[in-house]
């Protein structure tokens, strides 16, 4: 199978559980076998990972066809192909073909930590490739229209009284244009990938979603939309109705859904207009072997260590945690609290716990990546997560992963796959108190939730999330070949 993947995380860049996904998704299929062409809509710096090179649009047509080859207008000469290929095979990549183009926009979430060490370059500046860039000037004039059909596509989106400019939030400022970038996204994809060779379009989450409907329709090929989130998580139900127009547009062009839990589901039905036969579930899995922290990482302390890592944004409920924080101090005084991650909610969290008191007991870590990541795992003795909406979360594997302790929300896609977990009702401080509670003060409880929380990860893999993916491509393509079938000569 011949897959053209859209997204806008992968490693090192994970400012949600979207870049994990993305990774252990392609890793997957690319070890069963299937090519994957992966473009990203920012470039991956090179100094934290040596498995991924660049393609941009102006790459030539015979480095394009070539399996497994990659390149980059950041440097003059490339590697030959079997350096190359040798490269990615080290890092469990056999046939991954990734490319990248320009963005302006460091992340989509709301407040988060933009200080990261990608060089970002201003899409605008090279939305429309010149003609020394295209190999034909017929290619060129056929740029020109898909990007005017694009054009009309976001802006049948738009609401009129609504601003085009910057994209706000209801919970911040985004502080760029990403509709726009959506929009020269989706012209460059069609400009890249419109000589290549696939059988499906994958698409992941919004920002994608235009890039996918229009190089569907330009190629013809079936287009299956990845929802890993959706506007009500984001926002509740102060939704940007600019980003709810793109989502729904690309659920109902989509050929199929696939959405991360039945909980996702039920909204993509409810909140969208989808049918349900339309959308396949496709659980998360969780990558064992390189989530497991280091020999001796460990950091022993005389006080107990609760932990909440995510974005400190309304959806992930750091207020919940704070409470529910409070409660179990008012019982159990060696305990420390740590809040790893950033977010638009950050500072009104420090204040809200100096506030109630427990200012002292709350740790905030900020924004953490890599080791920093296993090592606060590694000193947690249990892990909270209390989300208002979480579409899955993949913390909470990652935290059992790490043998820890977990306590998830209900609302919460993973709550559906996990029996070995204790699980609340966000707003249910007290009960949430509790459980943390009797977490600290029993260790049989904690125990056992750790061995057999490992045992039911062993059945959820990114292979199997994998195959499911395939199962969904090849019933698209059969679909999609019967509907062509019908039509009139």
């Amino acid at each position: 199978m011949r897959v053209l993947m859209l997204g806008w995380e992968f490693p090192p860049f994970i400012a949600g559980g979207l870049g994990v996904a993305c990774y252990g998704l392609t890793r997957a299929l690319d070890s069963m076998g299937h090519r994957v062409t992966f473009v990203l809509p920012k470039p991956v710096d090179r100094s934290q990972s040596s498995h991924v090179r660049l393609l941009s649009p102006a790459g030539s047509a015979a480095q394009r066809s070539r399996p497994g080859t990659v390149s980059s207008t950041a440097r003059p000469a490339e590697p030959a192909i079997e350096t190359v290929q040798a490269e990615l095979a080290t890092h469990g990549f056999q046939h991954a073909v990734f490319r990248g183009v320009p963005a302006s926009f460091a992340s989509p979430y709301p407040g988060h930590d933009r200080a990261d060490k990608t060089q970002w370059v201003s899409l605008t500046d090279v939305a429309a490739p010149t003609a020394p860039e295209m190999e034909q000037e017929s290619e060129d004039a056929g740029t020109r229209v898909y990007a005017r059909q694009i054009a009309d596509l976001l802006a049948s989106v738009r609401t009129p009284e609504e601003p085009v400019s910057p994209l706000q939030h209801s919970n911040g400022n985004y502080g760029f244009d990403l509709v726009g970038d959506a929009e020269r996204y989706a012209r460059l994809v069609v400009s890249l990938a419109r000589n290549d060779e696939f059988d499906v379009i994958h698409a992941h989450d919004w920002l994608t979603f235009p890039a996918g409907v229009m190089l569907s329709r330009v190629s013809g090929k079936p287009l299956l939309v990845h929802v890993h989130s959706t506007e009500f998580d984001r926002a509740g139900n102060n939704v940007n109705q600019r980003i709810y127009d793109i989502e729904r547009l690309g659920m109902h062009a989509a050929d199929r859904v696939l959405a991360v839990s039945q909980l996702t589901k039920n909204i993509c039905e409810r909140r969208y207009g989808v049918p349900s036969e339309k959308i396949d579930v496709v659980y998360n899995g969780i990558d064992r072997e390189s989530q497991q922290p280091a020999t001796g990482s460990e950091i022993r302390s005389g006080d107990k260590i609760v932990l909440f890592l995510g974005r400190i944004t309304m959806q992930k409920g750091p207020e919940y945690f704070i409470a529910a924080a409070k409660r179990v101090l008012e019982k159990v005084k060696d305990v420390k609290f740590v809040i790893a991650g950033s977010g638009d909610m950050a500072l009104r969290m420090v204040e809200l716990a100096a506030n109630m008191g427990i200012g002292h007991k709350v740790l905030f870590t900020g924004f953490l990546r890599g080791k920093d990541v296993e090592r606060v795992y590694s000193m947690a003795d249990c892990y909270v997560m209390p989300s208002v909406s979480e579409p899955f979360g993949l913390a909470a594997l990652e935290a059992i992963s790490h043998d820890v302790p977990v306590i998830v929300s209900k609302t919460s896609g993973v709550s559906e796959v996990l029996s070995h977990v204790l699980k609340v009702d966000f707003w249910d401080i007290d009960e949430m108190a509790n459980k943390i509670i009797a977490v600290l003060r029993h260790p049989p409880l904690g125990a056992t939730l750790r061995e057999h929380g490992s045992f039911e990860l062993q059945r959820l893999t990114w292979s199997g999330a994998a195959e499911r993916c395939v199962s969904a491509y090849e019933q698209t393509i059969e679909q999609r070949s019967r509907s062509e079938a019908t039509l009139p000569a």
